[in-house]
């Protein structure tokens, strides 16, 4: 990762501070992928947290013919030092990721893995650590539902469900930083690392203002108006 501000980084922000960034910059999602959300090592974990390049997967449904097929398992190309991102189809009620693809992501050195879509041996990647994000679970494999189909494309992640409709999709290129933690997951295109990192400093120093001001009985709003302007 580029160093800035002083040898600042994204990973030194929570997803929240880099929405917030992501918003002041136009981007309408905030770079949030709604939805996906922590499931392993733990629900609640504020130690765990992703701040990698992605490395992206498409899977396709196993009745599409027409799809192309890859010659290795995307697991054995990862990048070390990637967070591998899955795009799996939304009507699919399996899982795409189990403890054997997680053990074979740790031997890479991968950092974790996002899916839109379900995982499955919740336990075995808890008891071996490693980060999990997901929309949901499954006692169904891969096979026969499933397969992957490319790797290192585009992946546009729509939100799925009642309201889906009235939020934009976020598309995650390859090498796009994805950022994931207790409160959810971003994605920062590689273009706005460093404006991200600006205003997510600036933000911060604000915040901190505030809360001072709140802790010591000023009021919420009174604080927003002296420190955010609002």
């Amino acid at each position: 990762m580029s160093k800035v501000m002083s040898n600042v980084t994204l990973a030194d922000f929570s997803t929240c501070e880099i929405s917030d960034a992501l918003i002041k910059l136009s981007v309408p999602h905030g770079g949030h992928i709604p939805d996906i959300h922590m499931v392993s090592p733990g629900t609640s974990n504020s130690d765990v947290r992703i701040c990698s390049p992605a490395y992206t997967v498409k899977m396709v449904l196993a009745s599409n013919t027409t799809a192309p097929k890859l010659t290795s398992h995307f697991v054995d190309t990862a990048p070390a030092g990637s967070a591998i991102v899955i795009d799996a189809p939304p009507e699919a009620k399996s899982a795409v990721w189990g403890g054997l693809m997680t053990a074979g992501a740790q031997a890479r050195g991968a950092t974790g893995v996002i899916i839109s879509g379900r995982c499955r041996d919740l336990a075995e990647h808890r008891a071996q650590g490693f980060p999990v994000f997901s929309r949901g679970h499954s006692t169904l494999g891969q096979s026969p539902f499933t397969r992957p189909s490319a790797i290192n494309i585009p992946l546009t992640l729509a939100p799925q469900g009642p309201g889906a409709e009235d939020f934009p999709a976020v598309t995650v290129q390859p090498g796009d930083w994805i950022i994931a933690d207790e409160d959810g997951v971003v994605c920062v295109p590689q273009d706005l690392e460093t404006q991200v990192v600006d205003l997510a400093s600036k933000g911060r120093e604000i915040d901190s203002r505030c809360m001072e001001d709140i802790k010591a009985g000023k009021g919420v709003q009174q604080s927003f108006k002296l420190h955010r302007g609002k």
